[in-house]
């Protein structure tokens, strides 16, 4: 069983920035990628960023456009999301996801943590 809390939400104007935290708990946690997904209103979730735990990054290209980094600190068990240049399009809940090695969907969600960008 893997945990994961996602922190680093909150209310900002665009064009400013906001990291969020996934401290991840567990089993075997370093061997599960894990990465964020994101959920506007009335949209269906899509995928934003994930990292492997020996570093390698896919980001989505859309809606990351550059503006988005994925980081880890594996000694704190902690992925980074680093959110610049913020948009009202950002508007979203985050979550933290976590894969299991050669399985395409996340077998494991935070709670999420939200993000509102006002213009």
């Amino acid at each position: 069983q893997v945990q994961l809390v996602e922190s680093g939400g909150g209310l900002v104007q665009a064009g400013g920035s906001l990291r969020l935290s996934c401290a991840a708990s567990g089993r075997s946690i370093s061997t599960y990628a894990i990465g964020w997904f994101r959920q506007a209103p009335g949209k269906e979730r899509e995928f934003v960023a994930r990292i492997s735990w020996s570093g390698s990054t896919t980001y989505n290209s859309g809606s990351a456009k550059g503006r988005f980094t994925i980081s880890r600190d594996n000694a704190k068990s902690t992925v980074y999301l680093q959110v610049n240049s913020l948009e009202p399009e950002d508007t979203a809940v985050y979550y933290c996801v976590a894969w299991i090695s050669g399985v395409a969907a996340p077998r494991y969600w935070g709670q999420g943590t939200q993000v509102t960008v006002s213009s």
